[in-house]
């Protein structure tokens, strides 16, 4: 059996970490970089998160749809394309600032006095440019999950879905992972807009190795006979799988994939679980230096960063590999397999209720139950992505996954925006506000930890409710 499966694996693995390595810029220049020159808030950086959630959950309703339409193979260059243009925009932000403000340089914005009104109206134009950046950001990045979903489908049994999944759905937190340690020095070294411009470029290459290398399973001329019977055991026969492709199934529209209870326990899974990470993901660096004075671009804050999505990359992985073990050791069919490694993986995020607490004697506390929390989170989407090719023939699995990741990006926009606003305001309170015995900004930070933490199990009970037991889309 050849093992091209494996390689397509590897390009999905390396686009989702590209992909958030696009996404990570932001978050790790804002705080140090951005803001002093541009005068933001964390309301300012909690409005641009919480619209590019937004304008992510709308592109993602249609993204879906789209690759569904175009086909894998130009679905994911499209939106790669677009999205690596978009992190290389970023870079032209604050000189459109400047020029469009009238200032000679970036250095005299940054000089102006906090609170003044020549500064509000800089932080203003600014946040506009980056949300303009943001949304067209979003626009592309909307096609990753989507893409990748189908293209597991077409390559992979259902037993192994959830384990492929897993592999390339790390390559969120090994993206996570490796910008804390790159970003951060290109900001200091080159200004923030070159580590745009140069994370934002890697996108390109890969392109190049996606046209030459990704064909349909059934026409690859590096995929043999015995791997494409693999792939496809839980359609046809070997026998059956050997002989001529058949043409694909009828499409599937937007609004008929409302009317299954599968779509909506996928919607819930993805609703009240995004949010989750995309915070762990925008506010970490934000955390670190604000409750422990440690910058992103500190070698200490680098650190606690790298272990965070260390702790999420290496559990994460087995995440995808439990259900498999459920699936051939117990007998269980893949959906409830899944299901059950999603509960398990539900109790992680309870770590993020002991962030705060634990944070009081030093801050690799946080840094470690964060983690476990985010690795609980990686683990479950894995799954959670991979319960769509159990309930949904291929030609839906795009567009479902493209609604779904619309409701997660709606939960995310509202878990942004509302962070945002609370971090803004319990700074100005102070110890007016107290939250289980932190005050002010900590105790908005151990507020937000505690809702993180419970989201999962929600989710879960939800789902179960919804399709208690294997079933089947037909149709």
């Amino acid at each position: 059996m050849t093992n091209w499966r494996w390689w397509i694996t590897a390009l999905l693995f390396i686009a989702t970490t590209v992909n958030y390595m696009d996404r990570q810029v932001l978050s790790l220049t804002w705080k140090d970089f951005i803001a002093p020159e541009f005068h933001w808030t964390d309301n300012d950086y909690g409005t641009i998160t919480s619209i590019f959630s937004i304008a992510y959950a709308v592109c993602m309703l249609f993204a879906g749809k789209f690759v569904d339409w175009a086909g894998t193979k130009k679905g994911y260059l499209w939106s790669i394309g677009i999205w690596s243009t978009a992190a290389c925009l970023h870079a032209g932000c604050g000189w459109a600032a400047m020029h469009l403000l009238g200032y000679e340089n970036v250095a005299a914005m940054a000089a102006l006095e906090k609170g003044s009104a020549a500064a509000l109206a800089v932080a203003s134009v600014s946040v506009w440019l980056f949300l303009a950046a943001r949304c067209l950001l979003a626009l592309g990045e909307a096609g990753n999950f989507p893409a990748a979903i189908k293209t597991t489908a077409e390559y992979f049994p259902k037993k192994d879905r959830a384990f492929a999944t897993s592999i390339f759905n790390a390559g969120a937190s090994v993206g996570a992972l490796i910008a804390p340690a790159t970003i951060p020095p290109l900001a200091l070294k080159y200004g923030w807009e070159a580590a745009f411009i140069i994370i934002g470029a890697i996108g390109f290459l890969w392109m190049a190795f996606w046209v030459f290398s990704y064909e349909k399973p059934e026409k690859s001329r590096r995929v043999n006979e015995a791997e494409l019977a693999y792939i496809r055991q839980d359609e046809l026969s070997a026998e059956e799988a050997l002989s001529e492709f058949k043409p694909s199934e009828k499409s599937v529209s937007i609004w008929k994939c409302f009317t299954f209870k599968q779509t909506w326990a996928f919607i819930t899974g993805k609703a009240l679980t995004d949010g989750v990470w995309w915070f762990f993901l925008f506010w970490a660096p934000a955390y670190f230096s604000d409750q422990f004075g440690y910058k992103s671009s500190s070698g200490m804050g680098m650190a606690l960063i790298i272990v965070l999505y260390a702790i999420v990359t290496v559990i994460s992985i087995f995440g995808g590999y439990l259900p498999k073990l459920f699936v051939d050791r117990k007998g269980m069919n893949p959906y409830s397999g899944r299901m059950l490694a999603m509960l398990i993986f539900a109790f992680f995020p309870l770590f993020a209720l002991f962030a705060q607490p634990m944070g009081v004697h030093s801050a690799w506390w946080p840094a470690v139950f964060i983690g476990l929390a985010g690795a609980g989170h990686q683990a479950w989407s894995a799954n959670l992505f991979s319960t769509i090719g159990d309930m949904f023939p291929k030609s839906a699995i795009a567009t479902v996954t493209g609604i779904g990741g619309m409701a997660g990006g709606i939960g995310s926009a509202l878990v942004q925006k509302a962070a945002g606003w609370l971090f803004t305001r319990t700074e100005a309170l102070g110890p007016a506000f107290n939250f289980l015995g932190f005050e002010g900004k900590q105790g908005g930070y151990f507020l937000v930890f505690c809702c993180c933490g419970v989201a999962y199990l929600l989710a879960w009970i939800i789902m179960k409710s919804l399709v208690p037991e294997y079933r089947q889309v037909r149709i």
